[in-house]
């Protein structure tokens, strides 16, 4: 009488698995068809948006400038303490060294 009943849980139990990869499969196929489209659109809109708007007035359409922070030099004097003996030569926290940061106008877009 027990394998009867282990049986009859066993197939319950692989019904209920079959559901649930039915209902995980359409979720991720949803997600990405979402995914897919939300992007797509974005492109779209993207595309639309710099053929007729005018380049940004900061950074002159380049999309970025000379770090304001380091001066375009990638490094910054730091001291732990006001202390003129003991100064630092630190990264810049702003550029991280590449002597530009990206516009802050248009977000590096190229356009406002």
């Amino acid at each position: 009488m027990e394998s009867g009943g282990g049986a009859r849980v066993r197939r319950q139990l692989q019904a209920v698995g079959r559901v649930a990869a039915y209902l995980g499969g359409g979720f991720l196929v949803l997600s990405a068809a979402s995914t897919a489209a939300v992007r797509s659109l974005r492109y779209l809109s993207d595309t639309n948006q710099r053929k007729f708007a005018t380049p940004c007035g900061s950074c002159k359409g380049k999309g970025t400038y000379p770090c304001r922070l380091c001066r375009g030099s990638s490094t910054v004097e730091w001291s732990p303490l006001y202390d003129p003996v003991f100064i630092n030569p630190c990264l810049c926290p702003t550029c991280d060294g590449t002597r530009v940061q990206r516009c802050l106008n248009c977000l590096g877009k190229c356009y406002a």
